[in-house]
């Protein structure tokens, strides 16, 4: 029993990840993305929809991306906290600004 629990041992001490620092190499960092602040983008809410004032909202936002979401539109249900939402109605006021 005690050879079994030491070789199960042996076996995950080898599968364990390792830093990446016993080579001298720093482990690879990612840049974390930008996220989207909705409240920055509250002006372009009573505006009527264009891609120049999508693009504003964006970047006022600190959002990566933005979508424009129309009435009756199918969208994904994906939460995106680095995505701008715009919420428009039929005649392409936006109505809403929110991330997600």
């Amino acid at each position: 029993m005690k050879m079994l629990a030491a070789a199960l041992l042996t076996a995950a001490a080898a599968c364990a990840p390792t830093s990446g620092t016993d080579s001298g190499q720093q482990p690879a960092s990612e840049p974390s993305p930008a996220m989207c602040d909705a409240a920055q983008a509250q002006f372009a809410v009573g505006a009527r929809y264009s891609d120049a004032l999508a693009e504003r909202a964006r970047t006022a936002a600190g959002a990566a991306s933005v979508r424009r979401l129309v009435p009756g539109q199918v969208v994904t249900m994906e939460f995106n906290g680095t995505r701008l939402n715009l919420d428009t109605d039929a005649a392409g006021t936006v109505t809403s600004a929110r991330c997600g």
